[in-house]
Formats: C-alpha cells, sequence, structure tokens
C-alpha cells in the first residue's frame, strides 16, 4: 500500500557550498520524481578549515530547517560535516528521518571492490584530520592499504570557479604528484566539489587508476534506504528543486544552473544573525 504525503515529501541536502550539487544532481537522475531541498551554508564555506564545533553547530540548524521544511530524509553532502557532525544531523533531525552521509556508502563500494590494494583519499583538513575514512575502511576491510592527503585549496579554487585551467592543473598535480599518494590503484575524491575536476585528477593519472566519484554511490544509497523505508516517490511527475544559500553569492547560482539546467530560483536563508 503506497504512502502519500511522506512518499511526495522532499529529500533535504546540505553542504557547504556548491558540491553538494553533485549528490543532488546524481540524486535526480536516478530518482527524478523526488523533490528536493537543497541548503548550500554559503555564509560558512569551505568547511573543510572549521573547527568539528563550528561545523556541529551549522549543521545542526540546517537540519532544523529542513525538518521545518517537511524533509522525508536528510543527505548530508559534505566529506567534512559526515566525518564530524553525522551524529548532530541524526539527533536533530529524529528517528523517523533517515539520515544518509557520504562517507558509508563510499567504503561499502571500496570494500567489495579494493580489497589487498592501495587506495588514496584527498579531502579537506576536517576530512583528512578526522581520519574517518581509514577508520572505516579498516572496520570492515583491514586489507585495503589507505593513503590520505590533506587538498586545502581544491575546495576553495573550485568555488570561485577555477578548473579546467592552467591555474587549476598545476595546483591538482602539485597536490597528486605527493609521495603518500604514490602507488595507489584508487583515488577516492573525498569531497563533493572534487567530481568537478575529476576530468584533470584523471587526465594526471592518463586513466591508470580508478577515480571514485562517490555522488553515484550515495545516490544509489538514498535509492536503497528511501525503498527499504518505503519513502519512494511514485509519481510519474518530475519532481521540484527548492535551492537555498545562508548567503547569496552569484558564483553558486552559475553552479546550480551548470547542473540543473531549467530555471534556478535561489532562496535566501539566513539561519544566523551575525
Amino acid at each position: 500500500m503506497k504512502k502519500t504525503s511522506s512518499n511526495t515529501a522532499p529529500i533535504g541536502i546540505f553542504d557547504s557550498g556548491i558540491g553538494g550539487l553533485t549528490v543532488a544532481n546524481a540524486i535526480c537522475k536516478l530518482l527524478p520524481a523526488e523533490n528536493i531541498v537543497y541548503f548550500g551554508d554559503t555564509a560558512h564555506l569551505p568547511y573543510g578549515d572549521k573547527s568539528p564545533e563550528s561545523i556541529r553547530h551549522y549543521a545542526a540548524k540546517i537540519t532544523h530547517y529542513l525538518t521545518e521544511q517537511g524533509c522525508k530524509a536528510i543527505v548530508i553532502a559534505c566529506n567534512t560535516a559526515s566525518a564530524l557532525a553525522l551524529e548532530t544531523v541524526r539527533d536533530n533531525a529524529g528517528t523517523k528521518i533517515p539520515v544518509i552521509n557520504v562517507v558509508d556508502p563510499a567504503v561499502d563500494y571500496l570494500a567489495q571492490h579494493f580489497k589487498g590494494k592501495k587506495v588514496g583519499v584527498i579531502g579537506t583538513k576536517g576530512t583528512v584530520n578526522s581520519r574517518i575514512y581509514v577508520k572505516k575502511i579498516n572496520k570492515v576491510e583491514k586489507s585495503i592499504d589507505v593513503a590520505q592527503l590533506a587538498t586545502p585549496l581544491l575546495a576553495s579554487m573550485i568555488e570561485e570557479g577555477f578548473f579546467n585551467n592552467k591555474i587549476s592543473k598545476t595546483i591538482i598535480n602539485s597536490y597528486l604528484e605527493k609521495k603518500p599518494l604514490a602507488g595507489i590503484e584508487a583515488l577516492v575524491l573525498g569531497c563533493t566539489h572534487y567530481p568537478l575536476i575529476k576530468p584533470e585528477i584523471e587526465s594526471f593519472y592518463k586513466k591508470k587508476i580508478t577515480i571514485l566519484d562517490t555522488s553515484e554511490i550515495v545516490a544509489k544509497a538514498v535509492a536503497d534506504v528511501l525503498t527499504k523505508s518505503e519513502l519512494l516517490n511514485q509519481t510519474d511527475k518530475s519532481g521540484e528543486r527548492q535551492f537555498c544559500v545562508s548567503d547569496y553569492t552569484k558564483g553558486f547560482e552559475e553552479s546550480a544552473r551548470y547542473f540543473f539546467d531549467d530555471k534556478i530560483k535561489l532562496k535566501e536563508v539566513r539561519l544566523w544573525k551575525e
């Protein structure tokens, strides 16, 4: 028997800025009937250099806002927030609203496909310092050798529109040439901004290793959770998409249009009085 109001409720998705749009886009492609409410915390980007306490505070406020919008599930479309604020989001969402993060689906995928191999992870300082990938991978598959590298310039560079040019190539290559990543057979893009520079990363490695863009993996995890919870939207109509930011930026609006070619209506929601 189909549920109605809960099934047609939106999926809430949040990130510090444009990176989570890669996840939102993958979800909309896989589940076109789903309605989404996306929140980009542009007032505080990037999250990677913020304290764990600050990230938990931001995540709690955003979760409260998304639950007020009637969201049936919440996707933490940010590796740093997934690493540092997962329990905070769960506590604020309540037991009836499933929470999906971007780390666990990637870890499960690696455990299935890269046993006994060396895998690299690049991400923000917050993600790397948390050692979330190392801990979770070692817990489920100890044969995987995990090499981490903090790449703090990349998220800000992408937010400013610097990719697919000489500047981005120089910065990306300087990171990927570093010793910790030597000999890897797969590279996890441990920040949802990084799929935007995936072609440049593939160019560096000449497509000899697997570059793991977690957005599609996360979208499948969302589909699985909604199916098990009997929350899938069963309508034939295309879903509605709402985009909210904590501080209006032209760059965010342009990026949203890059992923979602229909007309974007950007709503500024100031959750903090600063």
